[in-house]
Formats: C-alpha cells, sequence, structure tokens
C-alpha cells in the first residue's frame, strides 16, 4: 500500500518507513506541510501518519484542511503533547486513531492495519474472499487451507485489491501504490505483477477483472463460475 508519513523529526519518519516497508508498503515522507500538500496533490494515498508539531504549522490545520476538501484519506495522528483536548480536536475533525510519542513502532503498524481493516469494513486481522485468506499481520496467503508463494509486492498487490473490492484502480494508482514516487517506475510492471498473481490465486474465488481505459477491479466469483 501507499502511504504519505508527515513527519519533520528525521529519524523517526525513516524509522517508521523501515516498518512499513518491510510489510511491503511504499511511503512518501514530508517533514512540512507544504511538502505535505505537494505529495496529497500528487496521489491517493491509503493512510497518512500526520505528526501535529510541525516547522510551518499545526498538522490539525492540515488534517482540517483535508476533510473540507472531502478528502476521507485515513489519518494516524502523532504527537508528543498529552492534553486530552488535543485529542479530542483530532477525532473530531476526523482523525481515524491518535498516538503519543514515544511509541512502539509494532503497536503503530498494527493500528494502521486496524484502521485499513475498518476502512474496507473488515473486523479481523484476516482478509477472505472465497478460498482465499490473507493475514496481514503474518503476511501469510492461504488457498483452500494450503500455503500460497507471494512475493512482497504480490502481496501488496494482493491487498490493494481486497481492501478495494468491486472498487476499479487506475493503473497509474496502481503503479504508485507499488513502488512510489522515488524509484523508476515501468508502467508495464503493474501488468506484469496482475497477472502474476492471477496464476497464483486462479480458482481462489477472488477474479481481477481489466477494465479497458479504466484499470483493474477485483470481484468475488459466485461458487461453480
Amino acid at each position: 500500500m501507499h502511504f504519505l508519513i508527515v513527519e519533520d523529526t528525521r529519524d523517526v519518519a525513516e524509522a517508521i518507513e523501515r516498518r512499513l516497508e518491510k510489510a511491503g508498503h511504499v511511503s512518501d515522507r514530508a517533514e512540512t506541510l507544504e511538502d505535505a500538500e505537494h505529495f496529497v496533490a500528487m496521489a491517493r494515498h491509503d493512510l497518512i501518519v500526520l505528526d501535529i508539531n510541525l516547522p510551518d504549522g499545526s498538522g490539525i490545520a492540515f488534517l482540517k484542511k483535508l476533510r473540507a476538501a472531502g478528502n476521507r484519506v485515513p489519518v494516524l495522528v502523532l504527537t508528543a503533547r498529552l492534553a486530552v483536548n488535543d485529542k479530542i480536536d483530532a477525532l473530531d475533525l476526523g482523525a481515524d486513531d491518535y498516538m503519543i510519542k514515544p511509541f512502539d513502532l509494532g503497536e503503530l503498524e498494527a493500528r494502521i492495519r486496524a484502521i485499513i481493516r475498518r476502512r474496507s469494513g473488515d473486523a479481523d486481522r484476516t482478509l477472505a474472499v472465497g478460498k482465499l485468506s490473507f493475514d496481514m499481520a503474518a503476511r501469510r496467503v492461504l488457498i483452500d487451507g494450503e500455503p500460497c508463494e507471494l512475493t512482497r509486492r504480490e502481496q501488496t498487490l494482493l491487498e490493494i485489491f481486497l481492501t478495494n473490492r468491486d472498487r476499479v484502480l487506475e493503473k497509474e494508482d496502481l503503479l504508485i501504490r507499488l513502488f512510489g514516487h522515488d524509484e523508476e517506475r515501468n508502467p508495464n510492471a503493474v501488468e506484469l505483477y496482475v497477472g502474476r498473481l492471477r496464476r497464483k490465486i486462479e480458482g481462489s474465488g477472488l477474479e481481477i477483472r481489466t477494465l479497458r481505459g479504466l484499470g483493474y477491479q477485483a470481484v468475488t466469483m459466485e461458487p461453480g463460475t
């Protein structure tokens, strides 16, 4: 998945980025509100990790601006502040969760997974369709109870499709979610990974459709079809 980390303390931002990268995700990093607004304008993110105290303003003001513009991207707020009012303000403005520094990276990752599950309508840490199940925490994929070996990016692509079932996902959007902005990205890479994933999950009950001129759509296949 594709995350945005808005944090001006470089070692904290790098630690979060490394943790998410190990789970197969890509991240943009912004040290200022100006940079954050730039990244938001460039691409759609699956979640934003947002520090409150930034060099050029308040993360709360950034969150308020996001929601006023109709942007419903999930937001996890980070802050060193202990005041209850700060937490209330963030949640009232549409933050999905709130953590106080210092925090444990494992807990941060777990909370991010929980936010994504809630937004996709899944209450459990395991995403399941037909015979396929994907444990988001253990990064384990099973088809009819048997392990399905996927590469890190194939897992990321599967997670994107599972959490966006029935939605049409543009090819460029998938490209950014898989590779971010910093790497040299080959537009044909999406077709390659989608093709590989299709072959590996064939018969699982999840179908990835190509919609010419629009992108891709993951749908649940009816039994017997």
